[in-house]
């Protein structure tokens, strides 16, 4: 096969995409894509100067997970973060001066691209998911991932849709399981986020005395590597770490069917959270809250929310039953 093309047409790459219950590395489908380029030197210069939110974390292991909630946050540009991961002296004042290179580690994660360079729309065709069968997807419905060595974030699962993950720069592992190991890998709702559903498991280290099931999972270890696209089916599980000094990562959630009736699953989970919580400690704050959640709403927002969901359901649901009501041509 010629250098240019690609395993996969469009068509067919969306229909694996869009029905394979596994998870899949494509590989040679993005040799064409400017992204490729998107290393964190050339984002730096793009970003001029604009700082955005970095978390941090501990290198340590920790028996549990270590969750948004318990991270520390830090604005900071590009330039600084690459100078603190090269350990450079500049960096002993600055944003990152309190957190020791060798200690910790700082991921610039779920950075919607639309809003980062809403000032430059012109990058958005860098990313082409119409390779993949989804034309009129870019950039615009995409997001940026940015780490150093050791930056992960806690097994969870997505309520909402499929991924597609490019990895641009440097090499992520992914720890994935399937939606089957569910209940061995203790789901839990707190800290709350509408459509993430996090485990109480630290995969990279379990406390099998606490979680003694976790033993009966079944984890597919991937380690994904610049220019290779990692599909993550529906409700799979995910633990990812970055395990290279700096990675760079794209990603886009894909809309499926089953989100309808998903969303009136998150709306009903919403509106229990924030009233259980709420009357729990009404004075304690929203520590309950992952710091993606703006604020704990009101149960007459929750309410609009659940309603708003069950009538796109409904909307939905009839219009599956009129198209398949439709006789073939």
């Amino acid at each position: 096969i010629g250098e240019d093309v690609k395993p996969f047409t469009p068509g067919k790459a969306k229909e694996i995409v869009m029905s394979l219950q596994q998870p899949a590395v494509f590989c040679n489908m993005v040799g064409d894509w400017p992204a490729l380029h998107w290393n964190a030197k050339y984002l730096s210069a793009l970003l001029d100067g604009k700082t955005i939110q970095f978390r941090l974390g501990l290198k340590t292991v920790d028996l549990v997970p270590q969750f948004e909630t318990k991270c520390s946050y830090v604005k900071a540009t590009l330039e600084e973060f690459l100078a603190w991961s090269c350990g450079q002296p500049s960096c002993l004042s600055g944003p990152f001066s309190c957190y020791e290179y060798s200690k910790y580690w700082a991921y610039a994660d779920y950075k919607y691209i639309a809003r980062i360079f809403e000032d430059k729309p012109e990058i958005f065709q860098d990313i082409r998911w119409s390779d993949f069968g989804f034309p009129g997807r870019s950039g615009k419905e995409s997001t940026l991932w940015i780490g150093s060595e050791g930056a992960n974030t806690p097994c969870h699962l997505d309520s909402y849709g499929c991924n597609l993950v490019l990895q641009v720069q440097g090499r992520k592992r992914w720890h994935l399981f399937p939606p089957g190991d569910t209940s061995f890998l203790y789901p839990t709702r707190i800290p709350y986020e509408e459509s993430s559903i996090f485990s109480k498991v630290n995969v990279a280290n379990p406390d099998l005395k606490r979680f003694p099931e976790f033993r009966n999972t079944t984890a597919h270890v991937v380690t994904l590597s610049p220019g290779q696209v990692l599909l993550v089916p529906r409700h799979w599980w995910h633990y990812v770490e970055s395990i290279d000094p700096i990675t760079i990562s794209i990603n886009s959630w894909i809309e499926l069917d089953a989100d309808h009736e998903a969303r009136v699953e998150e709306a009903i989970t919403r509106m229990l959270v924030c009233a259980i919580k709420s009357a729990e400690n009404p004075g304690d704050g929203d520590l309950w809250l992952n710091p993606t959640e703006v604020e704990a709403t009101s149960h007459e927002i929750n309410l609009q929310y659940l309603n708003k969901a069950v009538s796109a359901y409904f909307k939905f649901q009839k219009a599956s039953v009129s198209e398949q009501a439709r006789p073939s041509s």
